[in-house]
């Protein structure tokens, strides 16, 4: 009986313990959790003044065109320089769009990742592309805030329990999932980006937390700047099986020119040994300054269209209340390019979407005025942005939750999915090459590079 007795005792002691680990263990995950989401507010409230400090920033360069003709020519490759210069000396990591950065921190080891994603990039990244956009730049801000936001919530790493189930590599994807989720309103695209382009693939035990941090996200931006969407609710009109035609002629148009507007840039992130290649490395300031009055004479020919991230011309051709000129999505396409030539921190999701539409817009006529200026416009936005990012399911969703187009869903997924396959003839996926290119210029990961190399 002794024995007996015994033996329920230290049963029963072991059950204590068990549970005594397993309310701790909850009450660590519990900490972890609210840790996590405390960051992710965090990315949607920096994120909202990153926006918001960029549409001030459009404002003004668009105030001071108002004061004379000439001023963006020399605003702009002033500018430039200026920033260029910064950028280099103190922000190196924050060139170009920040999406880049976050896939190879994403892919890099812990100890790599600090001259891609860290608080000081973040704000360098938000100063100086609102400046670059200040300037008269063709940049938008959900690339910088892919970067910014992947920086934020990463830093909370430090804040986790000991034992918490989740990656630090888990938290750039879902703080860079969550700046685009803020900056564009659209907590679903967050989520799908983050799968689709930054991480590739999900673990069970942590999936959970990284959604509930970008939908967070999201949900702080609502209640900070309202549940709009980001173009306005359109009107699309009639959708049914006769659209086939124009998603077809969009589809492709888009995807040839997508993929070539992909493959430049990706060419022109090569070491290359022709003039233009040996000024940008040995004169970055000086080709900054050029490449910023390229800008400037393409926003004069265009009455200042070739400037900014081209919000307001998008809006414009989707509600069909102006009709632009045809040369709105080149003169577009060529700013953005040059922007991304120049070195300056700035995104290409919002120009592209830019460009879709302007293309849409040269369209309209060939479809005999079947369909609205806004659903023809909306077809070439997601097929030109899937055709430059090869992420069509990101693509079709940010577009039909930034313009209200559930009614052009499938449409919308049909028409990414064709231009991304078109724009693979032409150039491989934008972001992963360039993410190559980014952690080439990584110092840490030269320095274990060159020491591998050595015999010593």
């Amino acid at each position: 009986m002794s024995h007996f007795n015994l033996s329920m005792v230290l049963n029963l002691k072991e059950v204590l313990t068990a549970v005594s680990k397993a309310q701790l263990t909850d009450h660590q995950a519990w900490r972890g959790r609210l840790v996590i989401w405390l960051g992710a507010a965090a990315v949607g409230l920096i994120t909202v003044v990153f926006v918001r400090l960029s549409d001030l920033a459009i404002r003004l360069f668009f105030a001071l065109q108002a004061i004379a003709w000439w001023v963006p020519l020399v605003v702009t490759p002033l500018g430039g320089m200026l920033i260029a210069a910064i950028t280099t000396k103190w922000f190196a990591g924050a060139k170009g769009s920040g999406i880049p950065q976050t896939i190879a921190a994403v892919q890099e080891q812990e100890a790599m990742v600090s001259p891609l994603i860290s608080l000081k990039l973040a704000l360098g990244k938000i100063l100086l592309g609102a400046s670059a956009l200040a300037v008269g730049f063709s940049s938008g801000r959900e690339g910088p805030a892919v970067q910014i936001g992947a920086s934020v919530l990463h830093s909370f790493r430090r804040l986790v329990p000991e034992g918490f189930s989740v990656h630090p590599h888990h938290l750039i994807m879902a703080g860079g999932a969550a700046g685009i989720a803020a900056a564009f309103n659209t907590p679903l695209a967050g989520i799908v980006f983050a799968i689709e382009e930054l991480g590739r693939k999900f673990e069970q035990k942590t999936n959970g937390v990284v959604i509930t941090a970008i939908v967070l996200s999201g949900l702080v931006s609502i209640s900070l700047q309202g549940n709009y969407t980001y173009f306005g609710s359109l009107a699309v009109g009639h959708v049914d099986r006769t659209i086939l035609w124009p998603v077809l002629v969009c589809g492709l148009i888009c995807g040839v020119l997508g993929g070539v507007f992909s493959r430049t840039l990706i060419e022109a992130s090569l070491p290359m040994n022709d003039w233009p290649a040996r000024l940008r490395k040995t004169h970055p300031l000086i080709w900054a300054g050029a490449c910023g009055l390229v800008v400037a004479l393409l926003g004069l020919v265009s009455h200042g269209a070739a400037h900014g991230s081209g919000y307001q011309y998008t809006q414009q051709m989707l509600s069909g209340g102006v009709k632009e000129a045809w040369q709105y999505a080149p003169i577009k396409y060529l700013a953005t390019i040059f922007t991304y030539l120049s070195g300056v921190p700035g995104g290409i999701f919002a120009p592209s979407l830019s460009i879709g539409a302007g293309i849409g817009n040269d369209l309209l006529s060939v479809f005999g005025g079947t369909y609205s200026q806004a659903a023809i416009c909306a077809l070439c936005m997601a097929a030109f942005l899937a055709a430059v990012t090869q992420a069509p399911i990101t693509s079709f969703i940010i577009v039909m939750e930034m313009i209200d187009g559930h009614l052009m869903v499938i449409s919308l997924m049909a028409v990414a999915l064709l231009s991304s396959i078109v724009a693979r003839l032409f150039s491989p996926p934008l972001y992963a090459a360039l993410a190559i290119t980014a952690n080439s210029g990584n110092p840490l990961l030269e320095h274990k590079e060159k020491k591998r190399a050595s015999p010593f």
